[in-house]
């Protein structure tokens, strides 16, 4: 069942006034190279059968890359990357029966996505493809090791299931020529800490078995692709193929805001209702369309208004034909859904973040991002799934958040916006002790692994040895245990040894991990807490077990906490004067306290009530920026009672614009503002990495700091609310509960330092 497409599904649409903004991109033809005619007969017969004539001239680039070095892809969305690494490792395969590879994803669904193109090509005499993760059944593993000679799995599974067993996989080791990794942007953050030390960990077993494999990794486009990978595998020499010689279709963008409903609160139109309109009149209208959101939660809700109104137009069956897809369904509810999408039969799917990534699900029209999803790689990931079929739709729908705002006040800098930079720190102490630990009991560490671990390995070693859980011997550091398996406590996706577990008592089912750091204020007995979209209420903490009961939520308020800090420097890394101030960047400690938490309705904002708690104060060090602002006040006296909020205002705005210049998000960073801090003997304004030890993003905030001012600036100034509001100096996660504020203070704040 179809519905019918006019020429221009979208054309009213665009004349909407909510539209604020439109551009136009012509398309693209491709640029084509050649199949090289000395690759393997079975490798050309492959493409032959797959109706590859040619290749495009990017593609050509990386299969010669390929071989000489490790080399990173970086196109758009549909530009063939995949064939990229799919070319060097069938042709070393098929040349090499002993030839091993290995492909990292970073979801299941991408492994399985890769594992069908492959057996597509036909080649099940020369390639023996093999997905080893967590669905694996236990009865089919000693077959894939014994026979698979491609290996497609995850970060995880690398670190818990082959690394620490690598005798059993010496067969890979020994044979290994290359290793892939898909979506490299992705592991940034903590996450892509915890996988550079991984890939370490893989390259240090691999020299012990005898080999060398090169590297192949394929990324959306970044501002950093070349310093990624090279801080990701730790290797230099990198070549990089960015230019992109795909064909792309006519495509609009369009920028959708809400109507304003309340000036001075900032409040605006819900952006979930307004998605379910466009879903649906782009349906009406026969348009394929995808819309992204965020949150599990936020992908039902959509769907329910969008299938309502369906149900109530003059067209009730195609309410059929507009599906969710997310997080929690079984592998054969998604392939189900996958199949129905590549075969065209659907004509809208409501999706989380899922679907961003490299998942073939045939042509689609139009694409909409419900909100911000982070950042602008993500965004323009999620708009190249549009127009597939001659001609798209892009949509950006704002919220009243702050940087969704700004962005729709300043459209042309927000579609030529260079992509952000993606951050991590493999050596970020916690994070690089625990994968030490986990090397020493995959074979004895010794002088010979500077190279691949680093120079300062040994330090660690002997700290971890004072502390009772390295011992030193003859062949080098090993554990004191020897039963131990230290890959088992850390998880990839936490930056801290010391975690919550969080259980939903309702099905039993572990849900996943929480820093100690971060649980107090997220999972306290009370709280609203969101895991992969879906809302749970917080049942009991319980300190002694360390882990959270949780409870699935509907309720219609969410919960803020408030919090006691304090930071103090232990040691400054860097120090220079920009802008009127002191700027610093180093190690510092935190300290929180949670107080207590205020209910808050979600329609409006407005606080129900605010019920007290007695939790301990947690500790942590990590790394932060800071700058003292004594001289700038000094030459103008600010009034003391408008001070503390004109600061706390100003590191709000700098939090909420940060994400712009690092790939992260506002939780990733924590900040303190203080009219009088005792170590700096001033009015100073601290901005952290939330996570222990840290793991670059402040450092590129104090790198950038002009441009952190500057976009700080114009986010508050623009603003067209009265007093501050969720658009420009109201943060959802102030561990003061937004008080006190002051935009006003803030704005002659950034005027001293010279902000445009």
């Amino acid at each position: 069942m179809t519905a019918t497409r006019s020429a221009e599904p979208w054309a009213a649409l665009l004349r909407d006034e909510r539209v604020v903004h439109q551009d136009s991109y012509e398309a693209r033809s491709a640029r084509f190279g050649s199949v090289p005619d000395d690759l393997d007969s079975r490798v050309l017969d492959a493409l032959d059968r797959a109706g590859i004539e040619r290749l495009y001239r990017h593609q050509e680039e990386a299969l010669r890359a390929a071989f000489e070095g490790p080399t990173i892809v970086t196109t758009g969305t549909a530009s063939g990357k995949s064939l990229c690494f799919q070319l060097p490792t069938l042709e070393v395969l098929c040349s090499d029966r002993k030839a091993r590879a290995l492909y990292l994803y970073p979801t299941k669904a991408l492994a399985q996505d890769q594992a069908r193109a492959l057996h597509a090509f036909g080649m099940d005499a020369a390639i023996r493809p093999a997905i080893y993760d967590g669905d694996t059944p236990r009865g089919e593993r000693a077959a894939i090791r014994r026979r698979s000679n491609l290996v497609l799995t995850n970060p995880d599974m690398l670190h818990v299931g082959i690394l620490p067993n690598h005798a059993a996989w010496a067969e890979l080791f020994a044979n290994l020529a290359f290793v892939v990794i898909d979506e490299a942007h992705v592991y940034r953050g903590v996450f892509g800490s915890h996988v550079a030390n991984v890939l370490r960990r893989l390259r240090r077993l691999a020299a012990r078995y005898g080999t060398e494999p090169r590297f192949l990794l394929a990324s959306a486009t970044i501002a950093n692709p070349v310093e990624l990978a090279e801080r990701l595998t730790g290797l230099e020499g990198i070549t990089l193929i960015d230019t992109d010689t795909a064909p792309t279709a006519q495509r609009t963008v369009a920028m959708w805001n809400p109507p304003l409903l309340d000036e001075a609160l900032g409040r605006r139109g819900s952006p979930l209702a307004e998605a379910a309109e466009l879903l649906e009149r782009l349906v009406l209208e026969g348009a394929r369309t995808i819309c992204f959101m965020k949150s599990r939660r936020g992908v039902e809700l959509i769907l329910r208004h969008t299938v309502d109104r369906l149900k109530s137009s003059d067209r009730p069956e195609l309410a059929e034909l507009v599906v969710p897809y997310r997080a929690g369904y079984t592998s054969q509810q998604r392939r189900e859904l996958e199949r129905r999408l590549m075969s065209g039969e659907l004509l809208g799917v409501v999706a989380t973040d899922a679907l961003e990534l490299g998942i073939d699900i045939g042509s689609l029209d139009a694409a909409i991002c419900v909100t911000f999803p982070g950042t602008v790689s993500s965004l323009r990931q999620m708009w190249g799934r549009a127009g597939r079929r001659g001609r798209g739709l892009a949509v950006f729908l704002a919220g009243e958040d702050a940087l969704d705002q700004f962005f729709c006040r300043h459209p042309d800098e927000f579609l030529g916006r260079p992509v952000e930079a993606a951050i991590l720190d493999h050596e970020s102490p916690q994070i690089y002790a625990e994968h030490l630990l986990c090397a020493a009991h995959e074979a004895p560490l010794s002088d010979e692994d500077a190279s691949v671990l680093g120079a300062g390995w040994r330090g660690y070693a002997e700290e971890l040895t004072a502390a009772g859980m390295l011992r030193e011997r003859v062949t080098g550091f090993v554990p004191r245990r020897a039963e131990d398996y230290p890959a088992a406590r850390v998880a990839l996706r936490s930056s801290s040894p010391d975690s919550f577990t969080l259980i939903d008592v309702g099905s039993g089912e572990l849900l996943g991990q929480v820093e100690a750091a971060r649980a107090y204020s997220t999972v306290h007995e009370g709280a609203i807490y969101l895991h992969l979209g879906r809302s749970y209420q917080v049942l009991a903490l319980d300190l002694d077990a360390r882990r959270a009961l949780l409870d699935p939520f509907t309720g219609d308020y969410f919960t803020q906490a408030k919090r006691e800090s304090f930071t103090l420097v232990e040691r400054l890394h860097d120090r220079r004067d920009a802008l009127g101030v002191t700027l610093s960047f180093g190690a510092v400690a935190v300290s929180e306290t949670v107080l207590g938490y205020q209910r808050k309705r979600l329609q409006d904002h407005a606080v129900i009530d605010f019920r007290a708690l007695d939790l301990p104060t947690v500790e942590f060090s990590t790394r932060a920026l800071w700058f003292e602002l004594d001289e700038l006040i000094a030459a103008e006296p600010f009034p003391p009672e408008h001070l503390l909020g004109a600061l706390h205002a100003l590191e709000h705005a700098q939090i909420a614009v940060l994400p712009l210049i690092a790939m992260c998000d506002r939780w990733d960073i924590g900040g303190l503002s203080t009219n009088a801090h005792p170590q700096t003997g001033g009015p100073t304004i601290f901005i952290y990495d939330a996570h222990p030890g840290g793991i670059g993003i402040t450092r590129r905030g104090f790198d950038e700091f002009e441009r952190l001012v500057d976009d700080a600036g114009r986010l508050i100034g623009e603003c067209p609310c009265t007093s501050g509001c969720p658009s420009c100096v109201q943060s959802p996660k102030c561990g003061n509960l937004n008080e006190p504020l002051s935009k006003r203070g803030a704005l002659e704040l950034l005027r001293r330092l010279g902000a445009t």
